[in-house]
C-alpha cells in the first residue's frame, strides 16, 4: 500500500528484497543501494549478535555486502526468501572472524600485557551495568508506546524501518519520526 510522504504526495513502497537482488546481479547499483537500505539494519544485528565487537561487525557487514554484490546471481528465490539468503552469507562471514580471531588469540604471547585477557569485572562493574540498565529501563518506559516499541524493533531486534513499519501496520515515515523522537527523549532522560 503507498503511504503519504511529509508533503502529502504519495510514494510507491520499495520493491521487494528478491527485485533488488535481481536487479543487483544485472549490475544495477541504485537497486543494490536500495536493498543496503533495507536489509543492512538486521543483517548488522545479525553479525553482531555473533561478534559481539562493533568495529568487527560494520567490517563484516561490509564484507557480506562485497559478497552480496557479487553473488546476487547465485540467489534462487524458490530456495527461501532473499532476506535468509542474505543472512546466510553475513552470518556466515561473521563466523569465519570469529572462528579467524580466537585462532589468533590462541596463539598470541599471554606474557605481553597488551593482549592479556581483561580481569574479571569488578562487583562497581556490575553496580555500574546495573545502574545504567535500570536507567535505560525507566526511560523507556517514560516513551509513548509506539515509540518504544520501534525502538526496541530496530535497536534490539535489528528490523529495518521498512519491517517496523509493516508489522506496525503504520506508514514508514510515522515510523521514522517515532524513532527519532524518542532516541531524543531516551537522550533527554538519560542526561538527567
Amino acid at each position: 500500500m503507498p503511504t503519504p510522504d511529509a508533503a502529502g504526495d504519495t510514494l510507491s513502497e520499495p520493491p521487494p528484497l528478491a527485485n533488488l537482488l535481481t536487479a543487483t546481479a544485472a549490475g544495477d547499483r541504485r537497486a543494490f543501494t536500495m536493498l543496503y537500505a533495507q536489509s543492512s539494519g538486521q543483517l548488522f544485528a545479525v553479525i553482531l549478535r555473533i561478534l559481539k565487537q562493533r568495529s568487527w561487525a560494520e567490517e563484516v557487514l561490509q564484507e557480506a555486502y562485497i559478497g552480496i554484490w557479487s553473488h546476487a546471481g547465485s540467489y534462487a528465490p524458490d530456495k527461501g526468501s532473499a532476506m535468509a539468503w542474505m543472512i546466510a552469507i553475513a552470518r556466515n562471514r561473521a563466523i569465519d572472524v570469529y572462528r579467524r580471531e580466537r585462532a589468533r588469540r590462541a596463539l598470541d604471547d599471554p606474557a605481553d600485557p597488551a593482549d592479556a585477557v581483561a580481569p574479571d569485572p569488578s562487583p562497581s562493574d556490575f553496580a555500574e551495568a546495573d545502574d545504567t540498565a535500570r536507567a535505560l529501563r525507566r526511560c523507556l518506559e517514560e516513551l509513548e508506546d509506539k515509540q518504544r516499541e520501534s525502538i526496541l524493533l530496530a535497536y534490539r531486534d535489528g528490523y529495518t524501518h521498512q519491517e517496523i513499519a509493516d508489522r506496525l501496520e503504520s506508514p514508514i515515515g510515522t515510523v521514522k519520526s517515532w524513532i527519532r523522537r524518542g532516541q531524543l527523549r531516551l537522550k533527554t532522560c538519560l542526561e538527567r
